[in-house]
């Protein structure tokens, strides 16, 4: 018995010690709870009573080099949904699917779905929104939003680029910048019951956004317009494919201008151009075909395509041979319109060909066989090493996303053939940008610079957040072989094939370049002027490229008048004054004129007052018949033949 008490008083102890030991626990847990993880589960539990919306960030704006905006913001709203405060869902299915237009099964599909908020429509224009706003209905949120919008449409449009529902950027400039570009989103904090219903009265948290910086490039808006108008003149003239057309300082990389016509409407970059289209019909077109036409239109062929130089790059070839002392101005050649190279006869574009010639003929003439001879002389190293020089073996480094490599032989492959058909530009391939990097070098005495559109990073207060720098290179070439090549472009210019390229009061200098394309059997070409001005201290260089003209193809005669029109414009506009001979005041009409004021005339009141005045082309920019501003502007002294650009209202 006694044995039995004792083995029961222990059980009892036993049980007693646990209890004991699990309150403990129980109750050491509980003040670790409610002591050191207080501020943990407190958080906790306002999140699960919180909603959190966004509060989009004001995109930074684009600005060209002169402060003219290229990308701004449009304030827009944001529609959404939240389920479990929907006390009228048919009320609110039938007013949203009648106000934002969209099917109400649409519309249904976001209502009906069960989430904590569902988008259905953004980019709604604010007048939209007010309005679904002073409907009061519940559950429908209206929320602030920014939408991009480019003043002027199609732009440089495949510089600038755009952005996406989200204003991130896509492609372009807003891509290549969108980290000071997109800012930082605010947010709204909304407290709710455990059902997840907003709890009237109380009060929001409100984290504000970060507006983005702003960009300022080197584009101007006026030389771009000048090129565009260009462009687009010779691409219908001579019913081309497309034109592409760089402008760039040589001395410091600053770009000025990227034409690739067709462009496309930035404010609705989502929708085909008939030029994308070509021919097809886009009810027709699958998704896949849909995105690759989308692809190819936004595509900025300048920096993104290479192609066969041609005789542009005979620059480089000239360039190698001065600097390698491998040939004298007065060297003797002759030309029969073909040089045989091992098994090979390759023609000159004179099939008589050009006779006995020296070196400078040979340049101003644009003679393949001189270049061939000229070539063998410099020899794969040596020329591979120039190539090298002036970047040719690698991208520029533009600031700009997609750049192409250039597309060349391994030296181990260049046999007398290669060598040969590369001396005057054939068998590799390089962009354009590539080439007007390269004879940058060669005119500026022998700087390599980085191609570039950014220039400074701005705060919203107008303060500079960062100044972009960019790789320069010196002794790329000497100034010695820099300042004769200069001299032997300006002869090309005045007197030998780039004749077309000639503008009274300047000195140019340039080179032409008429392209077979691959396969050679085509007969299509790319015909191709490169030139710079003024050629003794080059301030612009530009290139020009009309791909596939129909009718005559060469590019002294049809690529170097284009160049010359948008100098015609831009050189006057950079400062860059004329001085005119004698001969040239009384042939070309030269004088000034005051520009009258046409703001508020309409084109019938335009064209009869400038039958008194000497423009040589006047371009109407938008589809009003009221003038809205005017370039050059009202009271400038301007000079005879000038162009005239009138924005309509």
């Amino acid at each position: 018995m006694a044995r039995n008490k004792t083995f029961n008083r222990r059980n009892v102890l036993i049980v007693v010690s646990v209890i004991i030991i699990a309150a403990v626990l129980l109750t050491g847990r509980l003040a670790y709870l409610m002591i050191v993880k207080s501020a943990d589960y407190a958080k906790r539990a306002e999140e699960l009573h919180e909603r959190e919306r966004a509060i989009k960030a004001e995109r930074g704006i684009i600005y060209d080099r002169n402060g003219v905006v290229l990308a701004d913001n449009k304030p827009v709203s944001t529609i959404s949904v939240i389920h479990s405060q929907i006390t009228d869902p048919e009320k609110v299915i039938k007013l949203l699917s009648e106000t934002l237009g969209l099917s109400e099964a649409k519309v249904r599909k976001r209502v009906e779905k069960n989430s904590s908020i569902e988008r259905v429509k953004s980019n709604v224009d604010k007048a939209v929104a007010d309005s679904i706003r002073e409907l009061n209905l519940d559950g429908v949120m209206v929320d602030e939003d920014y939408k991009r919008y480019y003043p002027y449409g199609d732009l440089a449009s495949k510089v600038i680029g755009f952005t996406g529902s989200d204003n991130q950027g896509i492609i372009g400039l807003e891509v290549e910048y969108d980290k000071y570009l997109k800012g930082t989103d605010g947010t709204i904090l909304t407290l709710t019951t455990a059902n997840g219903v907003e709890i009237e009265n109380a009060a929001e948290d409100r984290i504000e956004p970060v507006a983005g910086r702003d960009l300022v490039t080197s584009l101007d808006v006026n030389i771009q317009k000048y090129a565009e108008q260009a462009a687009l003149k010779v691409m219908e003239a001579k019913n081309a494919k497309n034109v592409k057309m760089i402008l760039m300082n040589p001395q410091d990389g600053t770009i000025y201008a990227c034409v690739n016509v067709p462009e496309f409407n930035l404010n609705e970059p989502y929708t085909l151009t008939d030029s994308a289209l070509n021919g097809l019909d886009p009810s027709t077109l699958t998704d896949k075909q849909k995105n690759d036409l989308l692809n190819n239109m936004w595509r900025n062929a300048s920096i993104s395509d290479t192609y066969e130089p041609g005789s542009t790059f005979k620059v480089v070839t000239a360039t190698a041979a001065l600097e390698e002392k491998v040939v004298k101005l007065t060297d003797r050649f002759f030309c029969p319109g073909y040089k045989i190279v091992e098994d090979r006869r390759i023609r000159c574009h004179k099939a008589g060909g050009h006779g006995s010639e020296d070196f400078i003929d040979g340049i101003k003439n644009s003679c393949n066989p001189v270049f061939i001879e000229v070539g063998a002389r410099v020899g794969v190293t040596n020329m591979y090493k120039y190539y090298s020089r002036l970047g040719l073996m690698r991208k520029t480094g533009v600031d700009l996303p997609g750049e192409a490599r250039s597309i060349m032989h391994k030296t181990e492959n260049v046999g007398a053939v290669e060598l040969a058909t590369m001396s005057f530009g054939q068998s590799f391939q390089i962009t354009p940008l590539q080439l007007l990097v390269a004879a940058s070098a060669v005119v500026n005495g022998g700087k390599l610079v980085t191609p570039h559109f950014g220039v400074e990073i701005k705060n919203k207060d107008g303060s500079i957040s960062k100044t972009l720098k960019y790789k320069e290179e010196s002794g790329a070439v000497t100034k010695e072989t820099s300042d004769l090549m200069k001299q032997l472009l300006e002869m090309v210019v005045s007197e030998g094939s780039g004749k077309r390229a000639y503008l009274a009061g300047y000195h140019i200098g340039g080179k032409t370049a008429t392209s077979e394309k691959l396969p050679r059997s085509s007969n299509k070409y790319i015909s191709s002027f490169l030139g710079f001005a003024p050629a003794d201290n080059p301030q612009i260089i530009g290139i020009v490229l009309i791909d596939e003209p129909v009718g005559i193809y060469y590019g002294g005669t049809i690529a170097a008048p284009v160049i010359a029109e948008v100098y015609e414009d831009a050189l006057p506009y950079l400062g860059i004054q004329p001085t005119y001979t004698e001969e040239e005041i009384k042939k070309n009409n030269i004088g000034t004129m005051r520009m009258p004021d046409l703001a508020g005339m309409s084109k019938a009141e335009v064209k009869k007052l400038l039958k008194d005045y000497t423009f040589k082309e006047v371009y109407y920019d938008g589809e009003g018949d009221k003038v809205k501003n005017q370039f050059p502007l009202s009271g400038e002294e301007i000079n005879n033949n000038s162009n005239l650009i009138l924005y309509m209202e």
